[in-house]
């Protein structure tokens, strides 16, 4: 009986959790076939524009039978569907300014169209504004499924409520975790291993601002830590690698982490040394 009780209560609460909740592996598979729609074309020379455009439509179909699935309203579905895929050619030509700007400052890009295609910081970037588009209008589960897919491909992990402005660089990008109400200007630079994150964590504190302002023209190098809704980091700033900032600091500002590296002979040990790993 226990058993069975367990069952019953266990099909009660997936029945409530998942009424209104998107398939993840169709969300997975539309958000990818939408990069690949608009960045990784399967050959150059298989399509006339009216195959894309038939390609384009199908995208649309697919993607409003997940937002029907949270909605279950017809004609509120459409008007989501509608608005999402007529804001895709401006979030294109952002990504594709987004590609440029990976190519000029990363000295190992040879190309754009290997920007696109082996890039995982242009990936989570072009995943999140897709995501932040739909994120705007208000629906928010998908947006959460599409970052998080990114996320666990590229271990880049940007919230779609956060707000980044135009010609976004990342390098590398292992590790990097941008939360919810970040905002970020234009020509920002990002390293790897670089947190903008919350100072308080508390469930009262979710509708306020909690992640930290980074002006524009601002570079964030390897393993920094931003965290804070009042921190500001002035434009045209450099924060230098292990940074931990939790205050502001003024445009034109160069903030970086003093350490001091011992060297030793290995032989012969004038005195005990203890590694701790």
């Amino acid at each position: 009986m226990e058993q069975q009780a367990f069952i019953k209560q266990l099909f009660i609460q997936n029945s409530k959790a998942f009424s209104t909740f998107p398939d993840k592996e169709l969300a997975e598979e539309f958000i990818d076939q939408l990069f690949d729609f608009l960045f990784l074309p399967k050959t150059v020379k298989h399509k006339q524009p009216a195959d894309l455009e038939k390609e384009f439509e199908s995208l649309k179909s697919h993607f409003a039978s997940l937002v029907f699935d949270i909605l279950s309203y017809g004609d509120k579905t459409q008007i989501v569907t509608d608005q999402f895929f007529e804001a895709v050619p401006d979030i294109y030509y952002k990504l594709i300014k987004d590609a440029e700007t990976i190519l000029q400052f990363d000295p190992a890009a040879k190309s754009v169209e290997e920007v696109l295609v082996a890039y995982p910081g242009f990936y989570a970037t072009a995943i999140y504004r897709l995501s932040h588009q739909l994120y705007q209008q208000g629906v928010k589960i998908l947006p959460r499924l599409f970052t998080e897919y990114a996320h666990s491909k590229t271990g880049i992990d940007i919230h779609p409520g956060a707000t980044i402005g135009e010609t976004f660089f990342i390098d590398h990008g292992t590790g990097i975790v941008i939360g919810e109400t970040t905002i970020i200007g234009n020509n920002v630079k990002i390293y790897q291993g670089v947190t903008l994150g919350a100072l308080n964590v508390s469930k009262e504190k979710a509708k306020t601002k909690r992640h930290p302002t980074i002006e524009d023209n601002v570079i964030i190098y390897s393993g920094a830590t931003i965290l804070g809704g009042d921190t500001v980091i002035g434009h045209d700033s450099v924060i230098g690698g292990n940074v931990w900032l939790t205050y502001s600091v003024f445009p034109n500002s160069i903030i970086y982490h003093k350490s001091e590296v011992a060297i030793k002979d290995k032989f012969p040990a004038t005195e005990a040394l203890n590694f701790v790993i």
